[in-house]
């Protein structure tokens, strides 16, 4: 072999090498930061406490004759008596 097909062998080597570097590289970090924004997103649902929400209700039968709603909570739950 001469010397110019040994140096054109270690540069295609540095190359592919460098090549490779870059694409673990990639790989890794798309994996650390789907991980990390995967742990956060549990983190998150897990730690947040869900807040009260008023739930209003209206009675739309329009043919029956109007009657008062009645909503109460008992401890566990809002109770609406349409």
């Amino acid at each position: 072999m001469t010397m110019h097909n040994l140096r054109m062998f270690g540069l295609v080597a540095l190359g592919l090498a460098g090549l490779m570097a870059t694409a673990f590289l990639t790989v890794s970090l798309a994996l650390l930061a789907g991980a990390v924004m995967t742990a956060t997103l549990v983190w998150r649902s897990l730690a947040m406490k869900a807040k009260p929400v008023p739930v209003y209700a209206r009675a739309r039968a329009s043919n029956q004759p109007r009657r008062e709603m009645r909503v109460w909570n008992d401890g566990r739950g809002t109770i609406i008596d349409l």
